[in-house]
């Protein structure tokens, strides 16, 4: 059990008042009063479900020793420590980094934000700086990996406890470069707070996650507050073909670099070819052939190159390394069935992501094929948005089967009423609705012929169906060959 002094990791922690010694020793730091052990700090963090103000006592009752909170209980009990904080998520961030002996000031830390791309982005660097040498850790939302030894995911981003002991599980494994994903909901509950980055990497932005920050604006502006605390030692590269690819970089001290595909910048690309096959495209003029599909990847592609650059490798040894590295599981992933019908799943649960990967599908096609999209909308998630999934659907595909996701608490018969809502008279003559996930995929396969595309839109990588709390298993890719092989097609 490691031990270490509160004094030794208040450091940055803006103290409003202090109750009791900060010269005790610590043996580990919670907010979850559930895990507390003797000798630990607990952080009381308001949360959207509970309060951990209201766990004080139970805390101390388990071991804790110190508390840090952002308003000072009526009694104290002796021998313990208080500690008032402005911000307790950011408190907690601080004393993680310090406790865990400043893990991310010991590899070269490159952080990936946005709202399409980042689990691509991640991944791919993590490979791609695997194949060049080095041993990389990953932290993304489908896995975090170690090496070769994998780590299930359970939030995009861990919680700031379990980040700094994972980038010190990280360092001790001899990782010298580790690639993350920083979802806005992290960014904004400090959970990334206090980390050294040596890069930061910023994709595109489209509505999502509106159900959490209320406001585009709000989003936007979590999302930039990542590259405006990056150090003047880091560099920070962005989307020049994002119409906020520019705002995001405006007022960070790292240095800044651009990619694009339709303006100059200093990753430019340009597509030559993009076929189911992969892509075709030049890099800084140099043509290479990448597996990687669509006009999204090539976006995705740029970004990884530029990273790999400003992180000193070699530029025409990267583009040969990339070229031969396939994606994220789950994003874009296909099958061709014995009988010529392509199975695409892919993780596209936002309007944009929909509509980019059928916008894909659309350049990819001959023209006679079909297009078949099997779509739900997850359950206690943004409810605007679902009617416009149901649209986009309908819009770029020639039949759509809307089906249920993960409905978590939601009836899904009600989800596929908000997605139909909106339909236009077009779309409804397109559509039909199964709540069983399993149905709709096997519906889709029976509509289908050879050289036809099956879309099954949604959930990608995440290998379950949460309903009423309970996770059955549930795999899209593998449902999808089953029906295959049942049908006989």
């Amino acid at each position: 059990m490691e031990m270490t002094k509160l004094q030794d990791i208040l450091y940055k922690v803006h103290l409003k008042q202090v109750h009791g010694s900060t010269d005790i020793r610590v043996t580990g730091i919670q907010i979850d009063s559930r895990k507390l052990e003797k000798g630990n700090v607990f952080v009381a963090i308001r949360g959207a479900v509970s309060d951990g103000h209201q766990f004080i006592d139970k805390a101390i009752e388990s071991g804790a020793t110190v508390i840090v909170c952002d308003k000072m209980p009526a009694t104290f009990q002796e021998e313990v420590t208080y500690l008032e904080v402005n911000d307790t998520q950011e408190a907690v961030a601080f004393m993680a980094h310090q406790f865990y002996d400043e893990p991310s000031t010991k590899v070269k830390l490159v952080g990936v934000t946005g709202t399409n791309g980042k689990t691509t982005i991640a991944t791919v660097l993590f490979k791609l700086f695997s194949r060049l040498g080095y041993k990389c850790g990953l932290i993304s939302t489908v896995q975090n990996q170690i090496g070769n030894d994998i780590i299930p995911a359970t939030h995009t981003t861990p919680d700031a406890v379990n980040l700094n002991a994972l980038l010190r599980l990280m360092v001790d494994s001899g990782c010298s470069h580790v690639f993350m994903e920083c979802s806005s909901h992290a960014i904004h509950q400090h959970r990334i707070t206090g980390l050294q980055f040596t890069g930061a990497l910023f994709s595109n932005i489209t509505h999502d996650h509106l159900d959490y920050h209320k406001t585009f604006e709000e989003y936007i502006r979590v999302k930039k507050s990542f590259f405006d605390h990056l150090p003047a030692s880091a560099f920070a590269i962005s989307n020049a073909d994002d119409k906020r690819g520019e705002v995001m970089l405006q007022n960070t001290q790292a240095t800044k670099y651009f990619y694009s595909l339709k303006t100059l910048a200093s990753f430019k690309g340009k597509i030559l070819e993009n076929a189911l096959t992969g892509l075709v495209m030049t890099v800084n003029d140099k043509e290479v052939h990448f597996r990687l599909i669509g006009e999204f990847n090539a976006y995705n592609l740029l970004a990884v190159y530029g990273a790999a650059v400003c992180l000193g490798e070699e530029s025409d040894e990267v583009l040969t390394q990339l070229s031969m590295l396939s994606g994220a599981e789950g994003r874009f992933d296909y099958v061709i069935s014995s009988g010529l019908i392509i199975g695409i799943v892919d993780y596209a649960h936002t309007p944009d992501a929909l509509e980019n990967v059928l916008m894909t599908i659309k350049k990819l096609r001959k023209g006679h094929e079909q297009v078949i999209t099997v779509v739900g909308c997850g359950g206690d998630r943004d409810k605007t948005k679902r009617p416009i999934m149901a649209q986009t659907a309908c819009d770029l595909s020639d039949r759509v089967i809307l089906t249920s996701d993960n409905p978590r608490t939601e009836d899904p018969e009600m989800i596929l009423k908000d997605m139909e809502g909106g339909l236009s008279s077009s779309a409804r003559r397109k559509y039909i609705s199964i709540v069983d996930r399993k149905e709709a995929i096997r519906t889709a396969v029976s509509y289908a012929g050879a050289d036809d595309i099956i879309l099954v839109a949604g959930k990608g990588h995440e290998k379950y169906q949460d309903i009423k709390g309970v996770k059955y298993a549930f795999d899209d890719k593998e449902v999808l060959q089953e029906m295959f092989k049942e049908l006989g097609k």
